[in-house]
Formats: structure tokens, C-alpha cells, sequence
């Protein structure tokens, strides 16, 4: 659906060179939530705005539905970014336009007339759940309510792709939550392509399929979230998922809760998939015997499956403990032995 190849951007300045994107390679599959996280200064926003050219790149291409973007003159480009809509971090709308104005607003650019104005915006607000403050303005929505009005304008001309630039992090957690849900909802029931630019990566965990780390300009990690988040590779991929499952806190911890063991050894179990959904530590329980406690964990969920840690006490006799261990290691989860009383 979209091929990015060897995209740059440099900025250049009398004193100063940035390369604010440099030679990034991206395979996005039509139909797929694809998520960019990084930190601020990654290089995310001007990569999202080469996608549609609001930034014009120094280098490469950018391929979408095999139409090159970066190769279109003005007039074309402009038919092309109607396929292409946008959700802004902080909504960008127009305040003396009500609600369905707002939404109307790319329509009458395109030249859509009146009545297949009316009736395509009726659909959207429906959709966006905004049915009743059609006739609102900006200034009496609250800040949920105002991005759900950039979806729906967004999705006006029935774009091929959404880009969504930081569409959560102006909102409070309840709010970001019933967003995201509209995202995959909007994803399912249309087949559209979404772009997901963050520096949240609970955000990625809910409803990406896939993700690419940026740093310095570059990607320096891609693939399926959960993947990403069971083995991190680079150390900002790591601090991103530290974020979510809180590990250098509970690392930080450990140490305290083993002094209290005299015997037994002391686990942590790294679960991976479906298999959290099993009754893992009960089952370990009834066929040997040892006591069983845990200690510390946490388990979040992602689109493709569970991802987490548990640190727990195996109490018992020694040869127990050992066929315990052996047991749950010949299953899908990983077993470290952190410390042998």
C-alpha cells in the first residue's frame, strides 16, 4: 500500500545542518494501524509530513497505492492529498465554523455540492458519535469531542489513508482511550490505512499492529508490536516499553523482596502471547509439589496478543522446584532464575 524508499530531509541553515530524516525504509500493508513512536526531536512529525507533502523531502520517494507523491506537480498533488486525511495534535479547526461546517469544510474545497455535502457529513458525525452537537462550535466541545470532529473532517473525501499526528497526547487518559477505540473502529468497518505518530507507547500497545522506533532521524527498530515489546532490541525501544510494564521499578525492588526468602528460588517468568491466558501458575501448583507465590508482575495487552512479567517464589524440594521450572520452561514462557536461596 505505501512504500517509503530512501526518504531524507535536511534542513540547512548559515550555521547548521539537520538532518531531520535520513534514509528511512518503511513497507506499509493497506488496511493496517502502522505506529512511529520516538521522542521529541526524532524526526516523527517531519516524517508524517512528507507522506502527504506538507514538507517537500530532500531525497527519496514516497509510493502510496502506486502513485509516487513525491514526483506529482501541484495540480495533481493537490487531487492526491484528498486521499490522504490528517488528525492534528491539537485539532486545528476552524472556531467561527460549527461542527458540521467544520466537517463540511474539505468538501466544499473539492467542490462537492450541496446536498452530497449534507449527506456525507451526516453520515460522519454519525460515525464520530457527535450526533446532537452538529450545530455546536468549537468553544462548547470539550477536547475529545473537538478531535472527533478532525476525524470526521479527515474523513470527508473517504481518503485511502489517515495520518494521525499525535491525535491523543493533548487528551486526558479516559478520553484518549474512547479515541482510540473510534481509530479501530474506523479501521475495521472502512479498510483504512492508519498512520499513528506518538511518543506514547501504551498508545501503540493498543491498537497498532505494527511499529517503527525513530531516532535521530532514522527507524531503529520495526515489526509487530508484540514482538517489539517482548524483545526490545535498542535502548530507546527499551525505555519506551519500560513506560507500560514499570520493569526498572520493579527491578529496582527485587532486591528487598529476595532478602525475605531463605529457601525456594526466585523467577521471573516473561509471558508472551495467548498463553497468559492459561492457568499457567495453578497448573504448576497441582502437578508437583511445590508452594507457588508471586511476588511482583504485570501483564498488558496488545493488538496481536498479552505481553508481561511475573516474578515469582518457588518453595519446595530441590529436585521438585527443578521439574517445576523444567515444565514451564517447555512452554511458550521464558524462565529466568534470579536468585537460588
Amino acid at each position: 500500500m505505501i512504500t517509503i524508499k530512501n526518504l531524507s530531509k535536511i534542513y540547512r541553515t548559515k550555521s547548521n545542518t539537520i538532518n531531520a530524516v535520513n534514509d528511512l525504509n518503511l513497507e506499509i500493508e493497506k488496511g493496517e494501524i502502522f505506529g512511529v513512536i520516538g521522542y521529541s526531536g526524532a524526526g516523527k512529525s517531519t516524517f508524517i509530513r512528507l507522506i502527504n507533502r506538507l514538507e517537500d523531502p530532500t531525497e527519496g520517494q514516497v509510493i502510496i497505492d502506486g502513485e509516487d507523491i513525491t514526483a506529482l506537480k501541484k495540480n495533481k498533488l493537490r487531487l492526491s492529498r484528498q486521499e490522504i486525511g490528517m488528525i492534528f495534535q491539537h485539532f486545528n479547526l476552524l472556531w467561527s465554523r460549527t461542527v458540521r461546517e467544520n466537517i463540511a469544510f474539505p468538501l466544499e474545497i473539492a467542490g462537492v455540492p450541496k446536498q452530497t455535502r449534507r449527506e456525507r457529513v451526516d453520515e460522519l458525525i454519525k460515525l464520530v458519535g457527535l450526533t446532537g452537537r452538529e450545530n455546536a462550535y468549537p468553544s462548547e466541545l470539550s477536547g475529545g469531542q473537538k478531535q472527533r470532529v478532525g476525524i470526521a473532517r479527515a474523513l470527508a473525501n473517504d481518503p485511502k489513508v489517515l495520518l494521525c499526528d499525535e491525535a491523543t497526547s493533548a487528551l486526558d487518559p479516559e478520553t484518549t482511550d474512547s479515541i482510540l477505540k473510534l481509530l479501530i473502529d474506523i479501521n475495521k468497518n472502512l479498510g483504512l490505512t492508519i498512520i499513528l505518530i506518538t511518543h506514547e507507547m501504551h498508545v501503540i500497545r493498543k491498537i497498532c499492529h505494527r511499529v517503527a522506533v525513530m531516532e535521530a532521524g532514522q527507524v531503529v527498530e520495526q515489526g509487530e508490536v508484540l514482538d517489539v515489546f517482548s524483545h526490545p532490541k535498542s535502548q530507546v525501544t527499551k525505555k519506551f516499553v519500560e513506560q507500560v510494564m514499570g520493569e526498572n521499578q520493579q527491578d529496582d525492588g527485587l532486591g528487598d523482596v529476595i532478602e525475605g526468602f531463605a529457601t525456594g528460588k526466585i523467577t521471573k517468568l516473561h509471558f508472551v502471547g495467548e498463553v497468559t491466558n492459561q492457568a499457567l501458575i495453578s497448573s504448576v501448583a497441582k502437578k508437583y509439589q511445590v508452594d507457588i507465590s508471586i511476588l511482583q508482575g504485570k501483564i498488558t495487552q496488545t493488538r496481536k496478543g498479552a505481553y508481561g512479567t511475573l516474578v515469582v517464589h518457588i518453595d519446595g524440594d530441590d529436585e521438585e522446584i527443578n521439574k517445576a521450572i523444567d515444565y514451564i520452561a517447555s512452554t511458550p514462557v521464558e524462565v529466568e532464575v534470579v536468585h537460588h536461596a
